[in-house]
Formats: C-alpha cells, structure tokens, sequence
C-alpha cells in the first residue's frame, strides 16, 4: 500500500511540469515552476534516504530544470526588473531559499554521491545571480 502511495507521488511529479509548461502568464509560469522545484527536491530527498539513487538524480535534474523554465519565463516578460520587481524578487528568493535547501541535502549526502547535485546547483546558482543582477543593475 504504501509502495503504490509513493509511485502515485512520483508519478504527480512528473505530470505537474506539463501543467506549470501550459500556465500562459509567464510571472505565474515561474512562480509555479519554482514550487514544483521545491517539491521535487523534497521528493529527491525522500528517494536519496530510501536508498533510491536513480529516482533521485531523476528528481535533481527537475528541480534544475523548473528553475531554468522559471528564470526563462521571466526573461521572456521582456519586462525590466529594476522597475517591475515583484515577480524578480520573488523569484530570486526562492531561489536562494532552494539553494540552502540543495546545500543542507548535500551535506546529509554520502561524500561519493553529492556529485549527482553540482550540475544542478552550479545551474541553479547561475539562475539566481542572472536575477540578482537584473534586480540590482538593471537590463541593458
């Protein structure tokens, strides 16, 4: 019972990315992806601590992937962040509360298994200095 609990659970994972990819408004496109990011990553965690390390990989890579649909969304607005940074800023937040939360699964990770997590993180920082730099500089 349990067992077909948590593959309904994975399996909603994956399906959520098709509804946040079909949001039309883009600020609320990125808004969704980075919840989505942040329930893949828990879902990668509770894979990681029950020993499954492929699901988990698969987890981490979605979690990259919804934060760079998430930083696309919003370049795609063409709107300036230094005058409209609502949605920016929110974003950025998230972000970086994501990246401590990628930091403290790193530490919890056996040392030959927290490889699986520096192409996301370096992606996923990369992200959120783009939007830290929208934010403070201003686009050109």
């Amino acid at each position: 019972m349990l067992r077909s609990g948590w593959l309904a659970a994975c399996a909603s994972v994956r399906a959520d990315l098709q509804t946040v990819m079909a949001e039309r408004n883009l600020e609320r496109r990125s808004r969704l992806a980075l919840e989505y990011a942040d329930r893949a990553l828990t879902s990668a965690r509770e894979a990681y601590r029950k020993g499954d390390l492929e699901l988990a990989t698969e987890r981490i890579e979605l979690v990259q992937k919804s934060v760079e649909l998430a930083g696309a969304s919003l370049d795609e607005t063409g709107k300036n962040p230094r005058r409209r940074p609502k949605w920016f800023k929110r974003a950025e937040i998230s972000i970086r509360e994501l990246l401590k939360k990628l930091d403290a699964f790193e530490r919890e990770m056996a040392a030959a298994d927290r490889e699986m997590l520096s192409k996301a993180t370096a992606s996923i920082q990369t992200v959120h200095d783009n939007l830290l730099f929208g934010l403070m500089e201003g686009k050109k």
